[in-house]
């Protein structure tokens, strides 16, 4: 009698990949948190790829001024970061999204900053 329900009741699952991008893979490395430093799966965890320059705008604009060379490009630091799924909700790098949205795979438009219309035209 017992085995009869268990059989015909299925779990309600959330997502196709339960959240993963492992397919027939077995386990998956783990790689740290960026954040929280918590040990994540690399299929689960949230990735980043992060280009900042070395230095701030500050520091920039002095070793411009100090600089014999006249277009002197200051390089740039290049980091690919692994966030947990609660970090990266915590920092609103991903959000939840309604049940029809989450078959939406397309990358969310980017946010492109305005021209400021106060600065000197010369």
């Amino acid at each position: 009698d017992f085995l009869l329900a268990s059989n015909s009741f299925k779990m309600t699952v959330k997502r196709r990949n339960h959240g993963r991008n492992k397919k027939n893979k077995g386990k998956a490395r783990r790689v740290n948190c960026a954040s929280s430093g918590k040990l994540v799966p690399k299929d689960k965890a949230v990735k980043r790829f992060v280009v900042r320059n070395m230095v701030d705008m500050s520091s920039m604009r002095d070793i411009r001024e100090a600089s014999v060379y006249e277009d002197y490009n200051v390089p740039k630091i290049y980091i690919k970061q692994y966030y947990s799924i609660d970090a990266a909700v915590h920092q609103r790098l991903v959000r939840a999204r309604r049940v029809a949205e989450r078959r939406n795979r397309a990358p969310p438009e980017r946010l492109r900053r305005k021209p400021r219309e106060d600065k000197k035209k010369e």
